[in-house]
C-alpha cells in the first residue's frame, strides 16, 4: 500500500447561501482545492463526493455524474462516485479516496462533499435528518434526531458523566473558534448563559446545543506521498482513516453514554498511525449536538470518561489548551451542510498542520484527528493526519 498525502484543500462559506446552487458550491470548493494543489485538472483520475440527500433537498440524484460534468471531468471520462452515510458521508468519501490512492487504483483523486439544505422548509430538512435514525423503530414512533440526542444527554447527566453546564460549554468553545473562521456560518462568540437560556428544542437541549441548517461544500486533493512535492511544498500525510459501524437504532445499544463505533474506529486509527490520543494537537469532532461533542472527546481517548465536560469548561479544548477542539467552529458554529461536513473537517486539520489557519492556528501542531458521525453513532470515520 502506498502512503497518501493531501496536496490541496478548498472550502466555500457555510450558511444560508441563497444565491448559490448545489453545483455552484461543489465546483467552487473543487476548483479551490485544485488551485491550492497547483493542478490543471488533467492529472485527476478519480473523484469521490460525499452527499446525504440531494434527492430530497434539491430533487437531484446522480450526483457523481453532475459533479464530473460541471467540473469538466466528464469529457475525460473520469470516474466520479457519490458516497452516502448520513452525517458521515464526507468522512467516508475521504476514506474511499485515500484507499483508492493507497491501493494504486488512482494517482490523483479529488474528494468533495456538498449539501444544499435551505431550498426546502425547515420541517422537510428535519425530516431528512431524522431519516438517519431507524425509520421503523424510532422515526415513525415520534423520535426525532434531536430527541434521541436529548435522551443521551439526559442519561449522561443522570450518570454524572457531564452536567448541563458542561454540555453547554461545547457550544461556547465552538463559537469562540468560529468567530475566528471567515467561512463559518456563525462568527460570534457566545456565553454559557446564552446557551442555557436559549429556547428548548428537546429537553435538556436548547437551540444553541444544535448545529444549524446549512449550505456549503468542501474538497481535498489526494496523491501518493512520494509524488506530493510535485504539487506543493506543504503536503499533509494521511496516517490512518478508519470506518466502523454500530446498530442503527439507539435502543439496541448496551449503553448510550458512549458511541462504541467511535471508540473502535479510534483504536484502529491510532494503531495504524502508530500514535496515541496524547499525541493529538488538534481535533475536529462531530458536534451536531453538544452532547455528541462530549461523547467524542471521551470515546476518542482525548479525555477520560466523566472528565471531558469539565475539561471543556476549563478551556482545555480551546486553542492553547491540552488539545484544540473544533478550531473551525465545529458543526455548531462553522455549520453542518451534511455531506460537506466530514471533508470540511479534513480541510481544517490540513490547514492547521500546514500552519495556514491564521488567527485560529494551533502552535506547532504535528498530529491532527477528524471524527465524522452518521446517525446516532451508527457509522463513524476517524482519520489521522501528520504534518510533513
Amino acid at each position: 500500500m502506498r502512503e497518501v498525502a493531501i496536496i490541496g484543500v478548498g472550502v466555500t462559506k457555510f450558511g444560508e447561501l441563497w444565491d448559490a446552487s448545489f453545483r455552484d458550491l461543489g465546483i467552487e470548493a473543487g476548483l479551490k482545492a485544485m488551485n491550492d494543489a497547483n493542478l490543471t485538472g488533467s492529472e485527476v483520475d478519480g473523484m469521490y463526493i460525499g452527499n446525504m440527500s440531494s434527492g430530497r433537498f434539491i430533487d437531484q440524484h446522480h450526483i457523481g455524474a453532475l459533479i464530473a460534468d460541471y467540473s469538466g471531468m466528464a469529457s475525460r471520462n473520469v470516474p466520479a462516485t457519490r458516497i452516502e452515510a448520513a452525517g458521515a458521508s464526507g468522512g467516508m468519501a475521504f476514506r474511499q479516496g485515500v484507499m483508492a490512492v493507497a491501493s494504486g487504483m488512482n494517482d490523483v483523486v479529488v474528494v468533495g462533499g456538498a449539501e444544499k439544505m435551505t431550498d426546502v422548509t425547515d420541517e422537510a430538512t428535519n425530516a431528512v435528518m431524522d431519516s438517519a435514525a431507524d425509520q421503523q423503530w424510532e422515526a415513525t414512533m415520534g423520535a426525532t434526531f434531536a430527541s434521541l440526542n436529548a435522551m443521551i444527554a439526559r442519561r449522561c447527566m443522570y450518570e454524572g458523566i457531564a452536567t448541563r453546564e458542561q454540555i453547554a460549554s461545547v457550544a461556547v468553545n465552538g463559537h469562540a473558534h468560529g468567530a475566528l473562521n471567515p467561512d463559518a456560518q456563525f462568527r460570534k462568540a457566545i456565553t454559557l448563559d446564552t446557551v442555557l437560556k436559549a429556547g428548548m428544542v428537546a429537553d435538556p437541549l436548547g437551540l444553541f446545543d444544535c448545529a444549524p441548517i446549512s449550505d456549503g461544500a468542501a474538497a481535498v486533493v489526494l496523491c501518493p506521498l512520494d509524488a506530493a512535492k510535485r504539487y506543493t511544498d506543504k503536503p499533509v500525510k494521511v496516517l490512518a482513516s478508519s470506518q466502523t459501524s454500530d446498530t442503527l437504532a439507539l435502543f439496541q445499544r448496551k449503553e448510550i453514554t458512549s458511541f462504541a463505533a467511535t471508540a473502535a474506529a479510534a483504536r484502529q486509527a491510532y494503531s495504524l498511525a502508530g500514535i496515541g490520543p496524547e499525541d493529538i494537537a488538534v481535533a475536529e469532532v462531530h458536534d451536531h449536538f453538544t452532547i455528541e461533542g462530549i461523547l467524542a472527546l471521551q470515546d476518542l481517548g482525548l479525555f477520560k470518561k466523566g472528565e471531558a465536560g469539565k475539561a471543556v469548561m476549563e478551556g482545555q479544548a480551546a486553542i492553547g489548551g491540552k488539545v484544540a477542539v473544533n478550531t473551525s467552529g465545529g458543526l455548531k458554529a462553522r455549520g453542518h451542510p451534511i455531506g460537506a461536513t466530514g471533508v470540511a473537517q479534513i480541510v481544517e486539520i490540513a490547514r492547521q498542520l500546514r500552519g495556514d489557519a491564521d488567527k485560529r492556528q494551533v502552535p506547532n501542531a504535528r498530529y491532527g484527528l477528524a471524527q465524522n458521525v452518521g446517525g446516532t453513532g451508527s457509522t463513524v470515520v476517524v482519520s489521522i493526519m501528520e504534518a510533513v
